[in-house]
């Protein structure tokens, strides 16, 4: 062969697509192709918020044979990753017990103080290394425990949401590894369940499955897919668990990563951090919220999350349910670019933006309670959340600057959010170093390289990332007006109620 075709299966939190990387087995050049993208999103029920995995089934098919139909005979293997935390109960019989809850869901709301009480956080974040946030897998399963939810008793796996995918197309039940260390209760070091916190909460640890790495092939598609299909090839197709958390997969095709370039992650969250060979567990990283999640090769992504650009998409959302018109992110960018700075900030990450009705009244209202002037027009309201998710890059920066005593040289962001060339460009100026954008399409790069990594094509992550070097452009800006922007920092940092 001189060529593979590996189909990535990207799934986030408001869209997925498919994505197909023709991979030059000569060259080890890899070019992409979009083939097919499906809308998702949470569902509002009784006060409590869902995904609909059914819907989500379908399209993963829907991708696949698109997929088929376009490289007969052709395609290799297919991989799912989505984003982190929420996972799927199966019965005796493997059947969905209800649908999953999303992680915005309310119910885990003043848990963590309870948990704490049960299991000291310190013992927590010892054993695991992860970032406290109420959305995580652990709080949700207590907070099944605190409603003595009929669903939990009777469950008999737990999958997260690409591990249950990937079930229903191989028939292996599995939990990958870098999905797995966002649940809060994985050893950072053994890679092992942490089944004493769990007994001590009283959660069943029976739910829990097989560990296996990023990469792994899990078998061929089942027969059943393969004539539902309706393509014979598609019976030689390998599942492979790639780097099944989307930030794992992101990360690991971020090519200008190395001791002294940062990364920013960005999408629906802002993952900010720096990449390690071995977890970072200390008493700073606790007390400033870092997570130490599993990465493709065995490395670290050591980071803290930070709201993206769900803000900008909620407020999106918004102006769509007020006026009827829909503007595109370029449209908004392009106003936020025009607009003049308000000297106004917000903490993207203050609780109140996590989920609320209504996202513009969110930001007024902050805004008033922190005696800050509001926005006069759209272009004004836009500017002041990119302005303030570049300060905040740096706010977290600086603090993992200091818990591991590197010296960045540079901030390498990837993921949808890289084409924002305002955030960008914002970014390098706060940070006062360069800032390399691209990939775009990080995860789902990722994810096929992986994947090629598991059919042993790949060796290296640094032979990952020169693939992604020798097949990508990556955009460079150059940091300007520096003595303005620190002192816009130091006015956020003075102005806005941080929470961490």
């Amino acid at each position: 062969m001189d060529s593979v075709v590996i189909l990535a299966i990207d799934v986030g939190a408001s869209g997925g697509k498919a994505i197909a990387g023709v991979l030059d087995l000569k060259d080890l050049k890899l070019t992409i192709d979009e083939l097919y993208r499906f809308p998702n999103q949470m569902i509002r029920v009784n006060n409590h918020l869902y995904w609909n995995v059914l819907q989500l089934w379908g399209e993963v098919k829907n991708s696949i044979k698109v997929a088929l139909r376009k490289y007969k005979g052709k395609l290799t293997s297919v991989g799912v990753d989505t984003w982190g935390v929420d996972f799927a109960l199966l019965d005796e019989y493997d059947e969905l017990v209800g649908l999953p809850y999303a992680y915005r869901d309310p119910m885990t709301e003043g848990l963590m103080g309870e948990v704490f009480s049960k299991v000291p956080k310190e013992v927590i974040y010892g054993r695991t290394g992860i970032q406290f946030m109420r959305i995580n897998t652990l709080y949700q399963l207590y907070a099944l425990v605190k409603l003595n939810s009929p669903k939990l008793r009777i469950a008999k796996a737990m999958l997260m949401i690409p591990d249950l995918i990937n079930y229903w197309l191989s028939g292996v039940k599995a939990n990958e590894y870098t999905h797995a260390s966002t649940t809060q209760f994985l050893d950072a070091k053994s890679k092992k369940w942490c089944l004493d916190i769990l007994e001590k909460l009283n959660i069943p640890v029976n739910i829990l499955q097989e560990i296996v790495n990023a990469g792994s092939v899990l078998g061929y598609l089942r027969r059943d897919i393969a004539e539902e299909l309706g393509e014979a090839a598609s019976r030689d197709v390998n599942v492979i668990a790639p780097a099944t958390h989307d930030t794992a997969s992101a990360v690991a095709a971020g090519p200008m990563i190395n001791e002294d370039t940062g990364y920013v992650s960005s999408g629906t969250w802002n993952l900010v951090g720096v990449e390690l060979n071995e977890p970072l567990i200390n008493e700073q990283a606790m007390l400033n919220n870092f997570t130490n999640e599993g990465g493709a090769f065995g490395t670290i992504t050591f980071l803290r999350n930070m709201q993206g650009m769900w803000i900008v998409q909620e407020v999106r959302r918004i102006l769509t349910d007020l006026s009827g018109r829909e503007y595109s992110y370029d449209e908004l960018v392009k106003l936020a670019v025009e607009a003049e700075e308000t000297g106004s900030f917000i903490d993207v990450d203050d609780p109140r933006f996590l989920a609320p009705i209504n996202m513009v009244n969110e930001i007024h209202g902050y805004l008033k309670e922190t005696g800050q002037r509001e926005p006069g027009n759209l272009g004004e309201l836009i500017r002041l959340i990119i302005s303030s998710i570049a300060l905040k890059h740096r706010y977290i920066f600086e603090k993992a600057i200091k818990i591991t005593g590197k010296r960045l040289r540079g901030v390498n962001i990837f993921g949808g959010g890289s084409r924002n060339s305002l955030m960008n460009q914002l970014t390098a100026n706060v940070m006062g170093i360069p800032v390399y954008a691209g990939p775009e399409e990080a995860t789902s790069i990722g994810n096929i390289l992986v994947q090629a990594a598991g059919m042993g094509i790949v060796k290296s992550i640094q032979e990952l990332r020169s693939i992604v070097r020798n097949s990508f452009n990556i955009r460079v800006f150059e940091p300007r007006d520096e003595k303005k922007y620190e002192d816009e920092y130091s006015m956020f940092v003075a102005r806005v109620r941080l929470s961490s």
